[in-house]
């Protein structure tokens, strides 16, 4: 069984530790934990993970947040793997920091990648892994929250969180996504 996990990101140094680039670090982290490695390919750092029968196509799309439809309706074909099998991982500043919210669906929630990945497929019923980066930002300034580094207490508060994704994303593929939710969407 194959699944599409797609971390969203913006390519480049400038964004590496960004807010916005949380579903690349929760990715690399897995990856790192897991001894495998991205490489650079068509639309996307690509990298292939094997776990309990499973195995879990992840990438990182390097078409910059606001098209990554692009890369994912890609590699959905390119690997064979059916859009139900898709979970992509976002920040979300409708939740509290490090809050990591599952579901199987919904909209775009003003979020560009999302929306570009909804316009792309033509639907919105693809599973999402949202990680909540706060709304601590005065009006106007949501850019520059959503695209600046963390700050230093997010920092050190990080890797739990980012642990705990990595958790999920096993869990969304082994024992589905009803239980998973069950299991981790109050934690």
């Amino acid at each position: 069984m194959k699944y599409l996990i797609t971390g969203l990101g913006n390519i480049g140094d400038n964004y590496k530790n960004t807010r916005h680039n949380i579903g690349f670090k929760i990715l690399d982290a897995l990856a790192e934990s897991s001894n495998i490695f991205f490489t650079d390919k068509r639309y996307a750092s690509v990298a292939e993970y094997k776990f309990k029968g499973r195995t879990f196509v992840l990438i990182k799309p390097n078409t910059y947040m606001n098209l990554s439809g692009k890369a994912i309706n890609y590699w959905l074909k390119k690997a064979k793997i059916p859009e139900n099998k898709l979970l992509v991982v976002t920040d979300d500043i409708s939740l509290p920091f490090g809050k990591l919210r599952l579901k199987p669906k919904g909209g775009d929630a003003g979020h560009n990648g999302l929306s570009h990945i909804i316009q792309t497929l033509g639907h919105q019923n693809f599973a999402r892994l949202r990680f909540g980066i706060g709304n601590d930002f005065y009006p106007g300034q949501q850019i520059d929250y959503v695209l600046g580094n963390w700050d230093k207490e997010e920092e050190d508060n990080l890797p739990p969180r980012i642990n705990r994704a990595v958790e999920i994303i096993k869990s969304f593929g082994t024992i589905g996504m009803e239980l998973t939710m069950t299991r981790y969407n109050n934690s």
